[in-house]
């Protein structure tokens, strides 16, 4: 028995020194989770480090040795009526500070929009019916369950994983035999719905366009316009310029520094 009384009274609980004249516990000696608890009781922010916890404690420690003693919190609580009284002029204080925010003085010009309308335009939607809608949305689910089609013998070479698929025709070729543990090949049965076929996953109907002259008679409430690849940038820009007189969308639309001529 007395051996566990020596060994009792031996282990201190916690460590308790003399700091400037005040009692201050040893903030280095206790877990990051007894810190951020005496934070939380004190109504510190709870962030950073040990370090950062420690001394926070030993700041707020130092400030309430500091200020005097407050007044009771008893006597605030009990006054609750008289509560009433500063919230109605706060709410007046409010109002002011939403006309200050609002004043014109703060923008020099109109301008200063201009910026923000040339981040984004939004983009030109079809017509569409509903039964165009619901096969535009059952061709996106299928199109997710889809396998990818790749090329023989695409993980092997790096050019063959980037020249998209092909048929295999070899004799002895194992991916056009069907053997286990190879690509599958395109099939009639990965078809999609016919009502989306050839449609623009935004649902217009694509058009092929090498000239502005192509683009008169187009209805721009179901067809969009696709440029050619060929097309130089002087016909382009005019596509663009006919496109919008028109109000047809062109869905593969370039972003052209117009010099000399253009």
């Amino acid at each position: 028995m007395q051996g566990q009384e020596e060994r009792s009274t031996s282990i201190p609980r916690r460590n308790i020194h003399h700091i400037q004249g005040g009692m201050k516990m040893a903030y280095e000696n206790l877990t990051v989770a007894e810190l951020k608890e005496l934070l939380r009781e004190r109504g510190l922010p709870v962030s950073g480090k040990k370090a950062d916890l420690i001394a926070r404690l030993n700041e707020g420690d130092d400030s309430t040795a500091a200020t005097p003693e407050e007044a009771p919190q008893v006597e605030t609580q009990e006054e609750t009526p008289e509560m009433e009284s500063p919230i109605e002029e706060d709410d007046n204080e409010d109002d002011d500070y939403e006309d200050d925010d609002y004043d014109d003085d703060d923008y020099e010009d109109e301008g200063d929009f201009e910026e923000w309308d040339e981040l984004h335009t939004a983009r030109q939607k079809p017509v569409l019916d509903e039964s165009t809608k619901l096969a535009l949305k059952m061709r996106s689910e299928q199109s997710k369950k889809q396998p990818k089609f790749r090329r023989q013998e695409w993980f092997r070479y790096r050019r063959l994983s980037k020249t998209g698929y092909r048929k295999p025709k070899g004799d002895d070729s194992s991916m056009r035999k069907n053997r286990k543990y190879r690509s599958p090949m395109a099939r009639v049965g990965y078809g999609k719905v016919a009502a989306a076929r050839g449609l623009h996953p935004s649902g217009f109907e694509e058009v092929l366009v090498h000239k502005a002259d192509h683009l008169d008679g187009l209805d721009p409430e179901r067809q969009a316009v696709r440029i050619g690849s060929s097309v130089g940038n002087r016909k382009r820009s005019r596509i663009h310029d006919r496109a919008d007189e028109l109000g047809l969308r062109v869905l593969n639309r370039r972003q052209i520094e117009k010099r000399g001529d253009l």
